[in-house]
């Protein structure tokens, strides 16, 4: 009989059509989940004057479907550790595709705020589940770079948003850029065929020969056999309730400090999102449509994403993210001081790089710190308890620029969130996550 652990075959396979495939597939998932969250702002202006609502009212209709990924992101989360990852991703893709198209079919604020809300349970349930996918298939030598590749298709699915919604909202009205975003929905068949199930809840489930398929797709030398018995790392293994797991064991800490990192870079990526815009334009600076500033942010959010990960599989994931929190401190900070347009432009991609990048990579340490049994319910709520920064963060920036402060103190109310995360992540405790303790038990096996 051959024991063998399914966690160290993934970790030692070699990158392949396997592992392409699934990239592309949660890629794409992702990217219309960008696409989904920004299209709400790209189409603000002409739903606002189309339904005549107030400021107010449009604040509450853009908040809707952030209290919806707030939910969705603690609740599928944890429901993927009970019903498998596959068919809640799908149920996610489902939700924030029917529904932000049925939000293109309404005519009222209120029931376009409950459209988003609904959608936005999937928005927010979709991203723990694809990065513990990911994460749990990856060859270990690569895991960082291609969650962060992988997650990198939220701000394409937000530059796609910015490119098609202009076109597409001047031809065919605001209606037009929602209806598009049902279209994925079509995607449901081949998604289960294709999308691989979480392997320790195969082995869970004593769903044994569909777990050897897997296996000999994801590492072609494995030949399955009759007497195979297939294992998970005792560190792996749950016991007891999902969410009390991530307290057991040392983690409790940990667990604190990335709600507190979640929370703080989310914060400062929908301050960015929502006010850059104005706070530069209150500043005399010339810098064309909102799309240029989507886009500059955005591709900046890629570069950080892309190169966050290139760095967190050579060096410390956790230095490499104090590292990025820290500069997302000095380049907020640095908004708020007069530079020619060419360097503005610059700092904006750092701020995108150093956020919505930031948040990607530290999406990538949660799917890393925490056992593949309850890897998407630690990601979940990390995520759930971070939207409540979403929430707020257009709030108390609105605020404060209602105030009418020096553009460096609102700027500074930015990056000072920056400072807090930089300090969480600091505080994490390494030696307590999955992958530390499964590297020292490998460590003391009998060669």
């Amino acid at each position: 009989m051959r024991h063998i652990d399914v966690h160290k075959m993934a970790d030692t396979a070699r990158f392949n059509g396997f592992h392409t495939a699934l990239l592309l597939w949660c890629a794409i998932i992702i990217i219309c989940d960008g696409y989904d969250l920004a299209v709400a702002g790209i189409a603000l202006p002409s739903i606002m004057s189309e339904m005549g609502v107030t400021a107010q009212d449009a604040g509450f209709m853009v908040s809707s479907a952030l209290f919806g990924m707030m939910f969705g992101a603690i609740f599928l989360g944890t429901l993927a550790d009970r019903i498998g990852r596959r068919w809640t991703i799908v149920i996610c893709l489902f939700l924030f595709s029917v529904f932000t198209a049925a939000a293109g079919m309404t005519s009222d604020p209120y029931t376009f705020s409950v459209m988003r809300f609904l959608a936005g349970l999937g928005i927010g349930g979709v991203m723990p589940n694809v990065v513990a996918q990911m994460t749990e298939y990856s060859p270990r030598k690569i895991r960082a770079t291609m969650v962060t590749l992988m997650f990198s298709g939220y701000a394409v699915g937000g530059m796609l948003a910015a490119v098609l919604g202009k076109g597409l909202i001047e031809q065919h009205g605001w209606q037009s850029v929602f209806l598009a975003a049902g279209v994925p929905v079509l995607l449901i068949p081949f998604i289960l065929k294709s999308m691989p199930e979480s392997m320790p809840f195969l082995i869970k489930q004593g769903r044994i020969d569909e777990l050897k398929a897997i296996l000999a797709r994801m590492e072609p030398g494995y030949r399955p056999g009759l007497e195979d018995d297939f294992q998970i790392p005792v560190t792996e293994r749950a016991t007891g309730a999902p969410i009390g797991k991530l307290f057991q064991e040392g983690r409790g800490l940990s667990t604190i400090m990335f709600w507190i990192a979640f929370f703080m870079c989310l914060f400062m990526v929908y301050a960015l999102s929502s006010w850059l815009a104005k706070l530069m334009a209150g500043a005399g600076y010339s810098l064309g449509s909102a799309l240029t500033f989507v886009l500059v942010l955005n591709f900046g959010a890629v570069i950080g994403a892309v190169g966050g990960g290139w760095l967190a599989d050579r060096y410390h994931i956790k230095y490499v993210l104090v590292g990025m929190y820290a500069l997302a401190a000095v380049s907020i900070t640095l908004l708020g001081y007069p530079m020619p347009s060419s360097l503005l432009f610059l700092v904006v991609g750092l701020a995108g790089a150093s956020t919505i990048g930031t948040q990607i990579v530290t999406y990538a340490y949660a799917g890393q710190f925490y056992p593949s049994a309850v890897r998407s319910t630690g990601i979940g709520w990390a995520s759930g308890v971070g939207r409540s920064g979403a929430i707020l963060a257009p709030i108390v920036i609105g605020t404060l620029v209602g105030m009418s402060l020096p553009l460096q103190q609102n700027f500074l109310a930015i990056s000072i969130p920056a400072v807090i995360a930089t300090i969480a992540v600091a505080l994490i405790r390494h030696e307590r996550s999955a992958t530390a303790k499964i590297a020292a038990v490998r460590v003391t096996e009998p060669a």
